[in-house]
């Protein structure tokens, strides 16, 4: 009985030991969901996305960028969407990411980001203005 309960353990212990916190820079890379296709990259210590393609970027010929029209700064309204800053300051953080920013070209407005690495190649984030329980989620594949 004793040599059973030894074993268990010991299976438990391995089994717990893979499930370990994946390393920060896995975020790193390009990600897609059903609306947005993003580029992660590390800016000092924290993470940063460029907006690579999202459902309205482009103008009816399907080849040229709108512009960021929403945007309450006047001078930044001409700036082409595609390419442009769309997360920043992402903190990694005892497993997970905090404390970023999403801007929005939707409405011009400007959310608070959280995000957990589900897997190497699943990521999930949270965009929220004040309160994470009222915000959106997204899931996000990692494309290779």
């Amino acid at each position: 009985m004793k040599r059973m309960t030894l074993s268990v353990i010991l299976l438990f212990a391995a089994m717990t030991s893979f499930a370990q916190k994946l390393s920060a820079d896995q975020i790193l890379g390009t990600w897609q969901c059903s609306d947005y296709k993003i580029d992660v990259y590390k800016s000092g210590n924290t993470y940063s996305a460029k907006l690579l393609w999202s459902k309205d970027m482009f103008e009816a010929d399907g080849k040229t960028s709108k512009k960021d029209i929403k945007n309450p700064d006047a001078r930044l309204k001409d700036r082409p969407v595609q390419g442009l800053t769309h997360i920043t300051a992402l903190i990694y953080k005892d497993g997970e990411y905090e404390d970023g920013k999403l801007y929005s070209v939707q409405d011009g407005n400007t959310y608070n980001l959280k995000g957990k690495l589900i897997s190497v190649n699943e990521l999930e984030t949270r965009g929220y203005k004040g309160v994470p329980m009222l915000g959106k989620t997204f899931k996000w594949k990692r494309v290779q």
